[in-house]
């Protein structure tokens, strides 16, 4: 199997056995909330986006990007949004497909693979919504020259992304025992520890490679906020190892 396919297989796994975070959608009575326009989603693990990063909704197209899971496309949805999903894990769109019956909405749901192009025509849509995903593919800039292209003039790129701070450390987040940048494609200590610990194939990605590679893609970079983890050491110690930004086309 492609790397890809090891790490749709490994996230399948997390939610039908570990009860994975991200793989949890949100109950009926978020929904109502959020249709009532009582809302909160996150790029990154602990904040909130603001609200202001979004703009109007009614009426917008809106992608979520590696964004299956039942957990945000639902919320836009109920905003107003005309919503498609892209993942390739098959159990995040089962649960996208779960609420969207459960709520009596339309959503369209596509399993694809986002380090090939993206099956969209040009100027698709307005927003693009991007949580925290690319530190499960080996080059990131191909996906943000995608997202440009897609995405409508003045369209909005709101992404959640990894810094490299969390591949660095060991297992305890005490010690720096890994130099950059994290591949286990090509290192076999960095396949070996993640495999360890059944995290897949992830890839550390720098500042140069996620805010420069939108620059490079055409975007105008308008926020940015740094993000914890949620849980664990850096958490503790107020160590941000997350980013999330807001560009525009």
């Amino acid at each position: 199997m492609s790397y890809q396919d090891i790490n749709a297989a490994t996230i399948d796994r997390w939610i039908k056995e570990e009860d994975w975070e991200w793989g949890k959608a949100i109950s009926h009575e978020d929904y109502i909330k959020a249709l009532n326009g009582e809302w909160d989603v996150k790029l990154t693990p602990v904040k909130f986006v603001p609200h202001e990063w979004f703009g109007d909704f009614k009426g917008k197209k809106l992608l979520g990007l590696a964004s299956g899971g039942g957990q945000q496309i639902p919320v836009f949805t109920a905003l107003g949004a005309e919503c498609t999903v892209l993942d390739y894990s098959d159990m995040q769109l089962e649960n996208e497909r779960m609420v969207a019956e459960r709520e009596n909405y339309k959503v369209n749901i596509v399993k694809a693979d986002m380090t090939k192009p993206l099956p969209f025509e040009d100027e698709s849509f307005d927003i693009i919504f991007h949580p925290v995903s690319n530190c499960y593919i080996e080059n990131v800039e191909p996906v943000f020259k995608e997202c440009y292209r897609i995405l409508k003039k003045g369209g909005i790129l709101l992404c959640g992304m990894d810094t490299i701070v969390n591949y660095m450390l060991d297992e305890n987040f005490e010690r720096v025992i890994f130099s950059m940048p994290f591949n286990p494609l090509k290192n076999k200590e960095h396949r070996e520890f993640f495999e360890r610990l059944d995290c897949g194939y992830q890839f550390s990605h720098n500042l140069s490679e996620q805010i420069g590679g939108q620059l490079k893609a055409g975007f105008i970079l308008t926020n940015i906020e740094d993000d914890t983890d949620g849980e664990g050491r850096l958490h503790e110690m107020n160590i941000p190892t997350y980013i999330m930004t807001r560009a525009i086309k």
